[in-house]
Order: C-alpha cells, then structure tokens, then sequence
C-alpha cells in the first residue's frame, strides 16, 4: 500500500508499471518518496515562515499546507514529464526548464528553515537592530523637543538674570547708603542726616522693586518650568507610542535581513541540502538508464501517435477524394440541356421581380 501510494506520487502510469518488474516499481516507489517527502519540508518551512507574518498558528497552518500541495504537484509533474530517450543531450534539455524551476523551489524552501536554524542569532540581530532604532528614534523625536526646550530654558535664565541684576543693583544702593550713615562716603558726613534719608528712600524702592520682580519672575519661571515639563512628558509619551512598533519589527523581511547579515557559508550549504533533495527525483531519473516501463511507456505513445496518423490521413484522403468525385459531377452536369434551360427559366423570373420591385418603390416615391 505504502509503495502504491508513492508510486502515485511519482507521477508515473501505475497499472503500466504493475506490468514491469519489482525493480522498476521500486525505483519509481523512490522517486515518489523523494517528491512526498520534499513537499513535507516545503510545508514545515512555509508554515514557519507564514507565522512570522501572520503570528497565527492557523493561518500558518493553512496556508503552508496549500503551499505544501503546490509544491508536490509541482514537483509531481516535473518527473512525471521528463521521458527517457535514447539522447541524453536531449533528455536534459528537456529537463532544464524544470531544474531551474527546482532551484528556485530549493531557495523558497530552505530560507525559512534557515531562519528557524539560525533564530537565535537572528533575534541577537535583531536585538542590536532594535537597540539602534530605538536610539535613533529618540534622537530623532529629541529634534522636535528640544529646540523648543532650549528657548524656555533661556527665558529662564533670562528672567533670573535679570533679577540677578535688579539685586546686583539693591545692594549697590544699599552700601551708598550704609557708608553715608558711617561717613565714609558721599558728604562723609557721619550720621543719618538728609543724604543719608534719601539714599535709602532709593534703596527700599529698588528694594520693593526687587521683591516685585521676584515675585513676578517667579511666577513667569514657574509657568515656563510647566511648559518644559509638559514637553517632556509629551516627548516620553511619544517614545512610548513609537516603542512598540520598534519591538515588532521582527517579520519576514526583517528577519532575511538579519540573515543576510550573519555568515554566508552555512546558509549556502543548507541551501545545497534542499537543492540536491529537490533535483533528486530529476537527477536519478536523468541518470536512470532506461527501463522496462520506459520502453512499455514510448511503446504506447508510439501506437497512439499511429493511430492519430492513420486517422488523418484517412482524412485528407477523404476529403481528397469527395472533392475529385464533385468536381467530375459538375462537369458531367455542364453538357444537361435540361438543367440549363430550366436554370435560364429561374433566372429571368428573378430579373422580372427584381424590376417590378424597383417599379413600385420607384414609383411610391413620386407620389
């Protein structure tokens, strides 16, 4: 039962090969394995690669299995299709078409497998990858915060350094009018006499002044130090929001990507692996001498091709001959007087009501 089943995988004329030797059935058997068994791997690996496009076990599943399906009927078919004959230039030629078809079912089939054999170097990758986006997404973001920023910050300092300077500017007025009340300068006068009065009317004014301005600066400070905060907390929320389409960046491409970047020479070999398993079933029937089914099966195509021949030349002998026969009847019907006369009699009757028609329409015309 299991060497039937493969027999069909193969491809080849099961109640023909019954009639061949157990060797022969046990070569197609094989050939069938390898094409079931290539299909099996077509499935796993689409089916991994699926997932990390859709992260759904099911969708995986489904659609790796029509992938699986495809490439069993491919491969089906391309050895199936490959016929033995006596020229072995011709015998590739004729397979060439379908080796570059294995190529490229080779690459789509061993890539995800590569992925699922190198993941944890991939996610490595992947890591440094992600670990660069997320640097870069924050400079980048940094770019629309922090020139807004840095102007506060220099409101800010501003308006400190402008109390800074009121201040600078109290306690000079201060000290004029201490050292007027010790006499050590302005009128030297020691005492607190007039000067001395209106030298420190200046100073509680600028005094008061100053309180104002603290006050006033302090409430302008405390509004620009709100501003910067709301800043910073819209630009964290911003690098939150943008985090998590960093952390997914994990899909298909991304992950070939990642591939690409580790060394080339495992893949390669794994790529030969799937390579030589999927030009197996070509190869060995290419290298294959040919066998008791080949000849029944030529054999056959060769009666059918027979017969299609006969059939059309029977064909063109027919209609050869029906036309010879017709053209002697017309010629026999050339020399009957009757025949003649009788096609002259229509001939006329079909003149007079051509013309009593044209009369009439003529004539209603006029009217």
């Amino acid at each position: 039962m299991i060497q039937d089943f493969f027999i069909l995988c193969s491809g080849a004329d099961a109640e023909l090969l019954k009639t061949c030797s157990k060797g022969e059935q046990n070569k197609y058997a094989g050939i069938g394995a390898t094409v079931f068994f290539t299909a099996i791997m077509a499935f796993i690996a689409s089916s991994y690669a699926l997932f990390t496009v859709f992260d759904n076990v099911y969708a995986a599943v489904f659609f790796g299995l029509i992938w699986g399906l495809l490439i069993f009927n491919l491969d089906r078919f391309i050895v199936s299709t490959i016929k033995k004959r006596n020229s072995f230039g011709q015998e590739f030629l004729q397979a060439t078409p379908r080796i570059v078809l294995a190529i490229i079912i080779a690459i789509v089939i061993s890539k995800p497998l590569e992925m699922k054999i190198f993941e944890k170097e991939i996610n490595q990758v992947l890591l440094e990858q992600k670990n660069d986006l997320t640097l870069a997404n924050k400079d980048q973001l940094a770019l629309q915060y922090t020139p807004k920023v840095e102007r506060l910050n220099q409101d800010i300092a501003a308006l400190k350094n402008e109390v800074q300077i009121k201040e600078t500017e109290t306690n000079a007025l201060y000290d004029i009018y201490i050292n007027e009340a010790e006499g050590t300068a302005g009128t030297k006068l020691l005492g607190k006499g007039p000067v001395y009065a209106e030298k420190r009317e200046k100073h509680d004014a600028a005094l008061a002044e100053l309180q104002t301005l603290k006050t006033t600066n302090a409430e302008k400070i405390a509004g620009i130090e709100s501003q910067i905060t709301a800043l910073d907390t819209e630009y964290t929320e911003v690098v939150k929001n943008s985090q998590p389409i960093i952390d997914g960046f994990d899909g298909l491409m991304a992950r070939i990507t990642a591939l690409d970047e580790l060394p080339w020479l495992p893949s390669f070999f794994i790529f030969l692996l799937f390579l030589a398993i999927e030009t197996s079933p070509i190869i060995a029937k290419l290298l294959a001498p040919k066998g008791e089914y080949d000849v029944k099966l030529e054999e056959e195509e060769s009666i059918l091709s027979t017969w299609v021949e006969q059939k059309l030349a029977q064909r063109k002998l027919i209609v050869s001959t029906d036309g010879e026969i017709n053209q002697k009847i017309y010629e026999d019907l050339k020399g009957e007087e009757e025949l003649y006369g009788y096609k002259k009699k229509k001939a006329e009757e079909l003149l007079r009501l051509q013309a009593d028609s044209f009369h009439s329409i003529q004539t209603k015309g006029l009217k």
